[in-house]
């Protein structure tokens, strides 16, 4: 069936798109289907109960502006979820990136958290202290050598700080004019001279900014998630109104004015589609004067098949799947 160019879309996948999104945020991810209500029904409920909702979609506008209404109330969901999915991610994003420096290898690894400000020799007009990063196998090389790497380092000043796996971190303070020889020498020997400098005021600023980008993230996540809840039970109102109106409109032009028809939703048992579409197809081939064959064969009529129907019955039919969580 060809339906006017005012019926929406049905927008099942922005649904799902809303609930898989939503599955990837909930921190409970088990109880996602909990929190796939409309009102207080879950999906199954809604659709078995279902009557028109005449607050949301007044009767009394032509079936162009109830689609109309439908269509935009979709598109609004579809945009906001976009920019409330794309402003949490961004949230999340970066808090992730903050971490990661904390936890890698002392080579990348963030050292807020690591070393203190007696480490470093500070505002002086001639020394300052370098952090240096050693393989674990050149430890004992670079404690006997470190000193060596220039002329102007101070004697004993190497310290060792922590080490992980691979590396240990050290400071080593040194004349600020040899510093760049002090690097390249070090580079030569496989050892890495970090670029850091001990600078208190920006490690607390780097905490508090983590610290205030958590508490953003806590707040958006509970916001995001209350808009999911409340607009997952909008968009599948709006779905199951738009199947309603397709099939009420399929079936005036199919079987004309005044309307004396009535729709059902049926709910076969596992395995009894087919067997169900033999009995309804007994009951309603009278319907379809076409139809003279038995139900297999409508999906092979060449004239359906040239205006891309591959499903079709004597009597409307739309299938509805609300599994939005298993469904892939």
């Amino acid at each position: 069936m060809i339906f006017p160019s005012w019926i929406p879309p049905l927008r099942r996948s922005t649904t799902r798109k809303l609930v898989q999104y939503f599955g990837e945020v909930l921190e409970e991810r088990d109880k996602l289907r909990d929190n796939l209500l409309i009102g207080n029904r879950d999906m199954h409920t809604y659709l078995t109960k279902f009557t028109w909702e005449s607050a949301k979609y007044p009767l009394k506008q032509s079936l162009k502006v109830l689609s109309e209404i439908i269509g935009k109330q979709i598109t609004q969901i579809d945009n906001d979820f976009k920019t409330k999915a794309a402003h949490y991610n961004n949230l999340k994003n970066t808090l992730a990136s903050i971490d990661r420096k904390s936890t890698g290898s002392l080579v990348t690894k963030d050292l807020s958290d690591i070393v203190k400000a007696d480490d470093f020799v500070q505002n002086s007009e001639y020394l300052q202290t370098v952090v240096v990063v050693v393989p674990k196998l050149s430890i004992k090389e670079f404690e006997s050598k470190y000193h060596t790497y220039a002329d102007m380092v101070v004697p004993g000043s190497a310290k060792r700080i922590t080490e992980d796996n691979d590396h240990a971190l050290y400071t080593v303070t040194l004349f600020k004019k040899v510093f760049e020889e002090y690097r390249n020498n070090c580079r030569e020997n496989r050892i890495i001279v970090r670029d850091f400098v001990y600078n208190e005021q920006s490690l607390k600023a780097g905490k508090n900014e983590r610290d205030k980008l958590l508490q953003e993230k806590q707040k958006q996540y509970a916001q995001l998630v209350r808009w999911l809840k409340i607009n997952f039970g909008e968009i599948f109102i709006a779905y199951i109104h738009v199947k309603a109106l397709r099939a009420f409109v399929e079936s005036v032009l199919r079987y004309g004015l005044p309307v004396n028809f009535q729709a059902v939703i049926m709910e076969p048992n596992k395995g009894a589609s087919k067997k169900l579409r033999l009995e309804l197809n007994k009951l309603y081939h009278h319907l379809d004067g076409s139809a003279a064959g038995p139900i297999d064969t409508f999906e092979d009529t060449p004239t359906l098949v040239s205006l891309g129907v591959s499903d079709y019955y004597p009597y409307v039919f739309f299938k509805l799947n609300i599994d939005f969580i298993d469904q892939r």
